[in-house]
């Protein structure tokens, strides 16, 4: 069996005794009835990871003690995924727990003209890309940026390659036949594609035309396609 992973946002810089939050408390001594002896690990997402041994089991303080701290460098390749929201929150919550999964640093919720408003829900998504950097057993969790008007995108200053996936004809490439650099963006349209002129602005913005493929993906699996191939080239 696995040591259970847990995600502590404040973890100290050295080894110490440490009280775990509440929710982590509960989940080790209510649900998996943890004792005091047995380890767990531990990350703040920011690539520290700690073995941590309980020295006092309780359900709403538990406190552990550090030991084997381990600091794990970000990755140099970083994949960052602007995306439409869409009108079934349950699919943008899928993507973003798959598209963490497979390593994908960054998240822009992304608002265009053809865009579906809906509710950025931080707190939830936050918790979703923290459960699956845990299942995946990563120690960065992605970064989940505030929602952004397709304009603002346009507007910031971003090195490396930057991609725009959409339906419109037209020459395109593969992400495989794009240049390799250590940053790279791709722009993932709402369900009825980005429009001519939003495809003409990112273009002349220096953004790429890419082809996901022969058939027509909905928005959530267009993204997910494209974290595949971007972490995979």
């Amino acid at each position: 069996m696995s040591t259970p992973f847990f995600y502590e946002a404040f973890l100290p810089l050295s080894p110490t005794h440490f009280e775990l939050s509440a929710e982590t408390s509960k989940h080790c001594i209510q649900v998996l009835r943890m004792q005091v002896g047995e380890t767990i690990a531990l990350t703040n997402g920011l690539g520290l990871r700690y073995d941590a041994t309980i020295v006092s089991a309780d359900k709403k303080q538990t406190v552990v003690s550090l030991s084997n701290q381990v600091f794990i460098e970000q990755a140099i390749k970083r994949s960052s995924i602007a995306i439409s929201f869409v009108k079934n929150a349950a699919r943008m919550e899928w993507f973003l727990e798959k598209a963490t999964e497979i390593g994908v640093a960054e998240f822009y919720p992304l608002i265009s003209e053809r865009t579906e408003r809906a509710q950025f829900k931080a707190a939830r998504w936050e918790s979703i890309l923290v459960s699956a950097m845990l299942q995946s057993q990563q120690v960065w969790k992605p970064q989940l940026h505030a929602p952004i008007e397709f304009g603002q995108m346009m507007q910031k200053e971003m090195e490396g390659l930057k991609m725009i996936a959409h339906c419109e004809e037209g020459t395109k490439q593969t992400i495989n036949e794009m240049p390799l650099m250590n940053t790279q963006l791709m722009l993932i349209g709402p369900e009825g594609d980005f429009t001519s002129e939003e495809i003409s602005t990112a273009l002349a913005h220096q953004f790429k035309p890419v082809s996901l493929g022969n058939t027509r993906l909905r928005t959530e699996t267009a993204a997910l396609a494209a974290a595949v191939l971007m972490q995979n080239r």
